[in-house]
């Protein structure tokens, strides 16, 4: 069983990904938490957790990691430091114990950062670019607005959609686990928005057509 590093785990997506790592024949989730309360939470469930600020140094996180998963976000409130820079010093402690590949989720938009969400969008590229240029081996999934709906496992997946929508965060954590496979989208991002094609099926085709 590989050990699958989740920033973000305690949020709303990340929570996802961290059940669908529990339930994997393949990987086991370790979920980074900022607090206590949340490390105990994760281990009453037997979840391993390791307590971990992307604001501060990460380096220790990293240690006995197979691959990472970056769901985490500050939700529009401290974009640069955990967005941006955030996401930049868990690619680096990603280096040093030579992961096995990085999957990042990112934001539908983040390749031409406008409108209202600029600066949140810029921030996402920031860290994309600096992931692409790390040596990792790397997927980057962009996903369109996030909703709560049940998620259903089909998608819609291009490496640019060319148009706006939603999709449930259940189908969204679907994806970066998927995504996790060595070569499937190897070094490369999408878009994916609810859509007709299952999760697998769209993900590992991807690799096929890029």
């Amino acid at each position: 069983m590989e050990k699958i590093l989740v920033a973000g785990a305690t949020g709303t997506t990340g929570r996802k990904v961290v059940d669908l790592l529990n339930q994997s024949q393949n990987f086991t989730p370790v979920a980074m938490v900022r607090n206590e309360s949340q490390k105990k939470e994760f281990e009453k469930n037997n979840i391993s957790a390791v307590m971990g600020d992307l604001t501060k140094d990460v380096s220790h996180t990293t240690k006995g990691i197979d691959r990472v998963i970056f769901a985490a976000g500050s939700g529009g409130k401290n974009v640069h430091d955990v967005d941006q820079e955030g996401a930049k010093r868990l690619i680096d402690a990603s280096k040093k114990e030579h992961i096995k590949k990085f999957v990042m989720l990112s934001s539908m938009g983040a390749d031409n950062p406008q409108g209202e969400l600029k600066e949140y969008l810029q921030a996402k590229q920031n860290a994309d670019q600096y992931l692409d240029i790390s040596g990792l081996t790397f997927t980057i999934v962009r996903p369109g607005t996030l909703n709560n709906e049940e998620g259903i496992g089909k998608i819609k997946l291009s490496h640019k959609l060319n148009e706006q929508g939603e999709i449930p965060r259940w189908d969204v954590a679907r994806t970066l686990v998927k995504s996790l496979d060595t070569e499937v989208a190897k070094n490369q991002s999408f878009e994916i928005l609810k859509g007709e094609t299952k999760v697998e099926e769209a993900v590992e085709n991807f690799q096929v057509l890029s």
